[in-house]
This record gives structure tokens, C-alpha cells and sequence, in this order.
């Protein structure tokens, strides 16, 4: 599945369900509005946004995606480009058919946005049908295939400070945030420019922390600390034990913390620039993708770091040619996937990190390419009788084999000229699969792969999301500079136990709505007034 947001893709999240629901799955995304934009990152910046949600329908995992995706609706923001988009993990999503007052609207989840002018805003979503229906008391001739742009109110703004700090925005742009992943997942951790890491604590009372200012209720973190000398790139809680998270920052510096004991890092590894981790939940430690401006020849790539328990060395588990921009991983499949410059997005099935890496065998069968995006010349087609192609200036350039190698260098030069090829991988089954052509074209690409950083670079991969829901959890999403959201289930790590556990949860789920009429999670699920200020 394909399809076109409208500019690059900065920030992407799943909206988590209930296991066994069989719900449609949701992708809440940000993307700039052109495609050339560029955006300062040592200053806060205000502006319009545009945070969109579409509806990917029920993904199956035997049959694939049963429709089309489609845009339910969007939000219209006034903070700046928002840099990360986080769910909560559990306890926000609602059955769309769960009764309520004719002001409310049946709740979808709770999405927290980090935006360049430093806040970080908590929204209610709604269902999209209980949208449409609300929409349709309130406006008389309304259409239903009208595309839907809202003005809405947040939960609740974080930003850092107190209530007396009158110098918004001092720690700089707010790039990454990280909902802790044990219930009832009460605390929020975001990394800001000028390396500080603040931490919410969004059930509190204090009249301290919390207050009203007009139709915003803003809160103040509980912690904040110095993490790093530089901008934090990304934050990540431990999902066993909520007192320990991790830091990778633009100092070069990877850090683990425990909360009890700030003044000093339990482990703090300078290795190379840091672009993302994931912390998966059965390992002692992080995969981290990075940069290749810093990094030796052929040690760019992602690299599983020991938290310090182990006390193993960084274990390399794949290279790659240019920068990785984003990782993630799936608790379910015990694997990451990941997205870099040239266009590849690739998987890698963990080894047991629990024992020293030097017992790991084949370290090379343990990834497979998902697809390949190429970025080559439009060739001239016979049928039509003016085809765009380049004009080439006159000069020695022209007469030699080099100027295939130079390329636009934007959005707008290229285009008319230029097209992307993918190149997908047939993921049904892995018989022999290492004797397949995209392997082979995936290892080749690793080592003596065409790098060229004299052009833009409109096949890079930005964003990478493996589903966290069980129900389409070997399904992945990924989204880059070109605009294109591409989907892709990997069908062949679809076990029989999975299958298994999924009939039982939907066993579970069919038992709750037949003794109920409303089936949701209790841990946490606050009721939250919907409010549409304007459409």
C-alpha cells in the first residue's frame, strides 16, 4: 500500500488498539508543507501545521490490506513542525460504538506532539465516525466525503519552566518524546535543543505544577536535568522497570539513566552521532541507529549497545552505507526495522543479546531488505511525443560518463526529470532466501553501495514504524522525503503461535462485549471533554 501525504515525512505514529479488537488501524503523521522547505533547528519556531490521521482499514495478516488507505481528518496547529508523535500505549483507545454524551465523542487515543516552538501539546482523538456524526448535528448540508480540517483545543500543553517563568521556549525546540511504557503510563520524557531531558508527571494535583491560563491548562515538569551539551535526539524508558531510560544526544553521547540517581550516568558510551534507539523489551540494552559523518569506514550502521549489566561491547548488527534516519522495533517479533538515506529499508531478527556476542553464527542471515527506492533518469517514453528530459549544458562534462552522477539539486529540479523505482521484496516466504536477488543487491549495497551527496536526496527513508498492535503487528510503516507512506506486511514471520494468542484475545474481546455494552481498558482511560472550536 502507497500513497501520498503531500510533503517529507518528519513524524509518524500508530495509534494503538485493544489486542483482539480487529479494529481498522490509524497512522497519525506530520509531513512539511513543500517539499524543499528547510527548517533551523537552533531557534524556536512558531507556524502553521497540519497534523493529518488516515484510516489504513483492517490489515490482515494472511490477506493484506482490505481497502485503500484514506484521510480521516486533520488537525490545524499554530506551534511549528512538529518533530515527534507519540501514543499513549494503552488505555486510550475506545469501541467507536461506546455511548456517550451528545458533547462527547467516542475517543480513539491520546497523541502527544512535539513541536519546533518548544511545547509539547497532549489531543484527544476521536473516533472518525463519531467526528462525522457530531459534524453532521452541527452543520446543516454537511458532506460526508468533504475532507476534514479541525480547530480543537489540547488536553493539557507541557512545556518546561514554572509558573512564574516568564522566558518561553529558553531550552529550545522539543525533537523526541517517550511515553512510559508501564501503566498507567502517568509520566511523559522529552529531550529538548540545549540537552535538557523533562519529565510529566500527567496525573498530578499540584497546584505547582498544573494550571489553568485562559482554555489551556499547562503543566510543569516534576524533573528536569542536563542530559547532554547538545540537542537530545532521543529518548527511551526501559519497559521492564520505569526508573531507568536511555538518552542519545547530538554530543556524540549515549547515555543510561536511572531517575533515583541523576548525578551521574549508570553508563555513558561516546561513540558516534545518534539519529534514534529502541529499547526492545527481553534486552539489557539499545539498538541505535546513526550517522556517517562521524563513523569509521564500514562501522556505519545500527549497533546493539550493552546498558552496562552485561558488560559486553557494542555488537555491530548491520552495516550500511549512509545515514540511518530512523529504527524501530516490534516486541512481538523480537526484531527492528530500519530506514536510511539511499532508500532501503531493511529487517533485522535480534539474536539472544543475553549471552556474549561472540557465540551469534551468521550474523548476515539474520536481515533481509523489505523494498529499495532508486532515484534515476525519466527515460524518454516513444509514446510520447515530447518527453521531459534534462538539457544537459554544453561543456567537457557533457562528453564524458560522469554526469549520471549529477544530480538536482531539489525538489523542483527534479522534478519532470526523475522517478523512483521500488524495488520490493517478496516477503510471503523465506525459502532460499539468500540466493535471492534482493539479498544479494541488499549486501552489495551495504559496501560498495552509490552514495551521492551532491544531490537532494528524495528517496531517503525518514520514518520507520513497526505496528505495536497484535492483531497487525508484521505489518511496518515507512515514510521519507518523496511524500510516500508505503505499508508492507512481512507474511513470513506470521507464526501459528501468534495466531494462536490472537484467537484467544479475540475469544477475550468477544466475551467482554457480550457481558457489557461498553468494552475499554479501566487502568487509564480519564474522560476528556471534546471541544471543536473551529472547522
Amino acid at each position: 500500500m502507497t500513497f501520498f501525504v503531500g510533503g517529507p515525512v518528519w513524524a509518524m505514529e500508530w495509534c494503538p488498539t485493544i489486542s483482539g479488537s480487529r479494529s481498522c488501524q490509524y497512522l497519525a503523521l506530520y509531513c512539511h508543507k513543500g517539499m524543499d522547505d528547510q527548517t533551523r533547528v537552533d531557534i524556536t519556531k512558531t507556524g502553521p501545521a497540519l497534523l493529518q490521521l488516515w484510516n489504513l482499514g483492517p490489515l490482515d495478516m494472511e490477506r493484506g490490506a482490505e481497502s485503500a488507505a484514506t484521510f480521516s481528518y486533520g488537525l490545524a496547529l499554530d506551534h511549528g513542525s512538529i518533530w515527534d508523535l507519540k501514543f499513549c500505549p494503552s488505555g486510550g483507545w475506545e469501541l467507536p460504538s461506546i455511548p456517550r454524551k451528545n458533547s462527547q465523542m467516542a475517543r480513539l487515543g491520546l497523541l502527544a506532539a512535539a513541536f519546533s516552538s518548544g511545547f509539547i501539546e497532549i489531543y484527544s482523538l476521536p473516533h472518525p465516525e463519531s467526528l462525522y456524526t457530531h459534524h453532521k448535528e452541527q452543520v446543516k448540508g454537511y458532506q460526508s466525503d468533504e475532507l476534514t480540517i479541525c480547530k480543537v483545543d489540547c488536553v493539557v500543553r507541557l512545556q518546561v519552566g514554572s509558573i512564574k517563568c516568564r522566558n518561553l521556549g529558553e531550552n529550545g525546540q522539543c525533537f523526541t518524546l517517550a511515553w512510559v511504557p508501564s501503566k498507567p503510563h502517568n509520566h511523559l520524557a522529552a529531550g529538548f535543543y540545549d540537552g535538557t531531558v523533562s519529565i510529566w508527571d500527567l496525573k498530578t494535583k499540584s497546584a505547582l505544577q498544573k494550571v489553568r491560563q485562559g482554555r489551556v491548562i499547562k503543566q510543569y515538569p516534576f524533573h528536569s536535568f542536563q542530559a547532554h551539551d547538545h540537542a537530545v535526539r532521543s529518548v527511551e524508558w526501559c519497559k521492564v522497570n520505569s526508573n531507568f531510560l536511555v538518552t542519545a544526544g547530538s554530543d556524540r553521547h549515549l547515555k543510561f539513566w536511572d531517575l533515583r540517581r541523576l548525578y551521574e550516568p549508570i553508563n555513558n558510551i561516546k561513540r558516534f552521532l545518534s539519529t534514534e534507539i529502541a529499547w526492545l523489551l527481553p534486552y539489557c540494552g539499545v539498538a541505535v541507529a546513526q550517522e556517517n559523518c562521524y563513523a569509521s569506514h564500514g562501522l556505519c550502521g545500527i549497533h546493539f549497545v550493552d546498558s552496562g549489566f552485561q558488560g559486553y561491547k557494542p555488537y555491530f548488527l548491520t552495516p550500511r552505507k549512509g545515514t540511518v534516519w530512523s529504527i524501530s522495533g516490534s516486541d512481538w517479533l523480537g526484531s527492528v526495522s530500519a530506514g536510511d538515506v539511499t532508500g532501503e529499508m531493511i529487517v533485522i531478527l535480534l539474536p539472544n543479546l543475553n549471552v556474549h556476542s561472540l557465540n551469534i553464527k551468521r550474523p548476515a542471515d539474520r536481515r533481509f531488505p523489505v523494498y529499495k527506492a532508486d532515484f534515476l533518469p525519466l527515460t524518454p517514453s516513444s509514446s510520447d511525443p515530447s518527453p521531459a528530459v534534462p538539457e544537459l549544458p554544453a561543456g567537457p562534462l557533457v562528453e564524458s560518463s560522469d554526469w549520471g552522477h549529477f544530480k538536482p539539486k531539489s525538489f523542483r529540479a527534479a522534478e519532470g526529470h526523475y522517478s523512483f523505482l521500488f524495488q520490493d521484496t517478496d516477503l510471503r516466504k523465506f525459502h532460499h532466501f539468500t540466493k535471492r536477488e534482493p539479498m544479494k543487491r541488499m549486501h552489495a549495497n551495504e559496501t560498495k553501495g552509490d552514495l551521492n551527496t551532491e544531490r537532494v536526496q528524495l528517496e531517503a527513508i525518514h520514518k520507520v514504524r513497526f505496528c505495536p498492535n497484535l492483531d497487525a503487528h508484521t505489518w511496518i510503516s515507512s515514510g521519507g522525503h518523496s511524500g510516500l507512506i508505503r505499508l508492507h506486511c512481512v507474511k513470513g514471520l506470521f507464526s501459528s503461535v501468534a495466531e494462536k494468542f490472537i484467537q484467544e484475545k479475540s475469544a477475550q474481546f468477544q466475551a467482554k462485549f457480550e457481558e457489557a455494552d461498553t468494552v475499554r481498558e479501566f487502568d487509564y482511560s480519564p474522560e476528556v471533554q471534546h471541544c471543536i472550536v473551529q472547522i
